[in-house]
């Protein structure tokens, strides 16, 4: 039947051309598991665009309900929580492989003509990732999103001449807000999609026209070919599925909670970026006051001019051997070292010494002056009226349990004596941090 439908469909689309183009393209050298970085990271673009278009259907882009519209994807919607974790590991997971497909791109000497263009558009891609990651950090409006995109945004306002009209195309006007919040959506799930979808077609139409470069060992490439079908095939499949485990496995044992509510006023709270721009944030406290520009625009902008016109300033044009290469790798070496050690400063610093969670800080201080303690025990202090909360967390993690308890202790605890308390959702929230908090591995 499966056979009769392709047949039918062939006889009017001409399928096995495509068929033809798509998967017989000879591989010099053969199929390897080097080449799958490529393959894993269109996996991740359909992945998150999946994901992002599940959560926007639930995502209310202005100040006043995108914050609870996260937390209402995360606590009420069926797999909300899922498909939320899933969306932000990928997000990891995509930069991650864009930057191993041009490790291995560069490593091969795979930018040496005729391939120029194809490193070309593989920068503008990987900008584009990066734009991503930055436009989707403001849409759940907490504190560490307002702020980490103040700073971002504040950093743009120190190019000359264009920077202040930068700042305010990006805010849409004078101040961080509505506007801010409307147009980063709008980028994040329109325009910057709009465009990388066109990226990774014209990557691929390059690719098909001047073919894959297979190994730096001409002998190598030059002993044989093998099609992408369909080994290359078989392997970038199990990479894929491998990678599609992992993010399952991440979505479920490793929770992404939101910091408190976005507050303008508070102007104490310290940003922390993702994993993928720390390095640059470490980068960003060892330059101050004249050379703050420095480390703002002008490195920024040298290295992405370097990194797009590579191609044509390695002056070996047909040599690929990493050993032939002396300069290049050692100036990659060197750049991947700075880039590491600065992320392992920051992740010491950041993770190092245990830091308070400030909405557990806050659950603390209301569960004291609620007078809770006078019928409940926390590790030996208070009354024994109500349980024990001392382990509470690993008893209950629940954290819906938890808000509709202290909403109606009725409702799920019948026959309770506790009261109702007078709470705001932001206060409910963070007396839930506390019960969570409080662990035998706290």
């Amino acid at each position: 039947m499966a056979s009769r439908i392709y047949a039918w469909l062939d006889s009017r689309l001409n399928l096995k051309a495509v068929e033809h183009s798509l998967l017989d393209e000879p591989i010099p050298g053969g199929a390897s598991w080097i080449y799958v970085f490529g393959s894993a990271t269109l996996f991740l673009f359909v992945l998150q665009a999946v994901t992002g278009m599940f959560l926007a259907i639930y995502y209310a882009p202005t100040p006043d309900h995108a914050y609870d519209s996260v937390q209402f994807i995360e606590n009420q919607v069926t797999f909300g929580w899922f498909v939320r974790g899933l969306h932000h590991w990928g997000a990891s997971g995509m930069v991650i492989a864009v930057g191993l497909h041009m490790l291995q791109v560069f490593l091969y000497g795979a930018f040496k003509p005729p391939r120029e263009l194809m490193w070309m558009v593989g920068v503008v891609l990987l900008l584009l990732v990066l734009g991503f990651a930055f436009t989707g950090y403001l849409l759940p409006w907490d504190q560490t999103a307002y702020w980490a995109t103040q700073v971002g945004i504040n950093m743009v306002g120190t190019v000359p001449l264009v920077g202040d009209f930068l700042v305010k195309v990006m805010r849409g006007g004078e101040t961080l807000g509505a506007l801010t919040l409307s147009r980063f959506f709008a980028v994040h799930v329109l325009f910057l999609p709009a465009v990388i979808v066109t990226g990774i077609m014209l990557h691929l139409f390059i690719l098909r026209r001047v073919g894959p470069a297979g190994p730096w060992d001409e002998k190598k490439a030059a002993a044989g070919s093998e099609t992408f079908h369909p080994r290359q095939v078989y392997m970038d499949a199990v990479v894929m599925v491998g990678v599609f485990a992992l993010l399952v496995l991440l979505a479920c044992l490793v929770p992404f909670p939101l910091a408190d509510k976005a507050n303008p006023a508070d102007t104490s709270f310290v940003p922390v970026p993702e994993w993928y721009f720390l390095f640059y944030y470490e980068l960003l406290k060892y330059v101050h006051g004249p050379l703050e520009p420095v480390a703002t625009w002008i490195l920024p902008g040298l290295f992405i001019a370097a990194l797009l016109l590579w191609p044509f300033l390695d002056w070996q044009k047909t040599v690929r051997a990493p050993a032939s290469r002396p300069v290049g790798m050692a100036l990659g070496a060197i750049f991947l070292l700075v880039v590491f050690s600065l992320l392992g400063v920051s992740l010491k610093s950041l993770y190092g010494v245990k830091r308070a969670d400030p909405g557990v800080a806050h659950g603390q201080a209301l569960f004291a002056s609620l007078g809770c303690t006078g019928c409940h025990r926390i590790h030996g202090t208070g009354g024994a009226i109500g349980p024990d909360l001392s382990y509470v967390g690993d008893e209950r993690p629940d954290r819906e349990w938890h808000m509709k308890h202290f909403r109606d202790p009725q409702s799920v605890s019948p026959g309770s004596i506790m009261p109702k308390f007078p709470l705001s959702e932001q206060e409910l929230r963070d007396l839930t941090s506390y019960m969570v908090s409080l662990k035998k591995t706290g």
